[in-house]
């Protein structure tokens, strides 16, 4: 057995350093997976898989880490220990576990990522990516905002609607194009259609955030083939509408009549995004301790981009921006108890105040 002094990292290092998966090491890694009872069911580990599971991730580790890490620390995520530690517990299992998905039911997989501002659904999309490649899985990562309506679409949209200032809320995407290329992306790489000796080739559309000043636009499609596995992500996917009575007593910052007025018309839209949601094939949610962290991390995110030369929203500003979509569909009412429906999530990633993962877990297991 290891000493009881030897961090989790320390050992994961010297596996990197070229060191054999030693029996004793090899324990520990064991122990340490099985301590976190929830977090281990989430990722379908049991006893008599154990071994074979922390054989597989340690060889998996040594093959990913070096691209992991050069990607990690490229948008400024410079802790060696942390990426290796949430590499182990976290996007290597994970990635693991999509891989299993897309090989059980023979053809692509499309896992939805439900985050608010702030919480890394792009970033874990990304990391994902990297992993799922390496595992021999064709991977695409498109989010919600690449469905946005064309920027003048949204001049028109405003006319007839003044409230939506910004972009983001129900109503401001293209919900029948998402359906489409969900579809198109489900069909291009079916276990039956490996013959085919022509791949279809599929455009997927791309949003360009800089456009028209930063109301933005969209940008050249992106052409893809033969995609195993989609990564769809987004503030709101997955998200459902809800009993409009919720709404009279709703929580900050829906304080007046106008704005309850607001929320139920949003929660209608909402109804319109159902069909998009059905083509997902599992949804986990990246649930951070307080949802009003997310404008903490905003601010801190912006006050960075101008610290750097770059243009950045005021404080002021940043709060307008996050309470607008809040008002649109609110955290409270919409993400927490959707994170506790085990009918539409199968994954929970708590996420800490410091952007670092918490608890992990499937909404069933909460239950029981």
């Amino acid at each position: 057995m290891l000493p009881e002094s030897r961090s989790l990292s320390q050992v994961l290092k010297e596996l990197l350093s070229g060191d054999s998966l030693r029996n004793s090491t090899k324990q520990q890694l064991e122990i340490w997976a099985s301590a976190d009872e929830l977090r281990a069911k989430a990722f379908g580990i049991t006893p008599e898989n154990l071994g074979k599971v922390i054989q597989a991730r340690s060889k998996l580790l040594q093959s990913v880490y070096s691209e992991v890490i050069q990607f990690c620390q490229n948008t400024g995520f410079h802790s060696e220990t942390a990426i290796l530690e949430n590499l182990w517990n976290l996007w290597l299992p994970l990635a693991m576990q999509l891989a299993e998905y897309r090989q059980q039911q023979g053809y692509p997989l499309i896992q939805g990522i439900l985050g608010g501002q702030g919480t890394g659904k792009t970033t874990l999309a990304a990391i994902l990516k990297i992993i799922l490649n390496h595992l021999g899985y064709r991977t695409l990562s498109l989010s919600l905002d690449d469905l946005y309506k064309t920027y003048a679409d949204r001049q028109l949209l405003k006319q007839k609607d003044p409230r939506l200032i910004w972009r983001g809320p129900p109503e401001t995407h293209d919900v029948q194009l998402g359906i489409a290329v969900l579809d198109e992306l489900r069909q291009s790489n079916d276990f039956e259609l490996e013959e085919i000796p022509n791949p279809k080739w599929i455009q997927v559309p791309r949003f360009d955030k800089s456009a028209w000043g930063g109301e933005g636009d969209r940008t050249i499609p992106e052409v893809v083939e033969n995609i195993d596995i989609v990564l769809f992500e987004g503030w709101f996917v997955g998200v459902r509408p809800i009993d409009p009575a919720a709404f009279d007593t709703a929580p900050a910052p829906i304080l007046t009549e106008s704005d309850r007025t607001f929320a139920r018309d949003m929660n209608v839209k909402l109804q319109d995004y159902v069909p998009l949601w059905e083509r997902l094939d599992r949804l986990m949610v990246l649930y951070p301790a307080d949802y009003r962290l997310s404008q903490q991390w905003r601010r801190q995110a912006e006050q960075k981009a101008i610290a750097s030369g770059k243009s950045g929203m005021t404080d002021e500003t940043v709060d307008r921006f996050v309470e607008y979509f809040w008002r649109s569909l609110h955290p409270d009412l919409f993400v927490k108890p959707l994170a506790r429906n085990p009918n539409w999530v199968d994954l929970v990633i708590e996420i800490n105040g410091d952007h670092s993962p918490g608890a992990v877990y499937r909404p069933s297991d909460r239950l029981t």
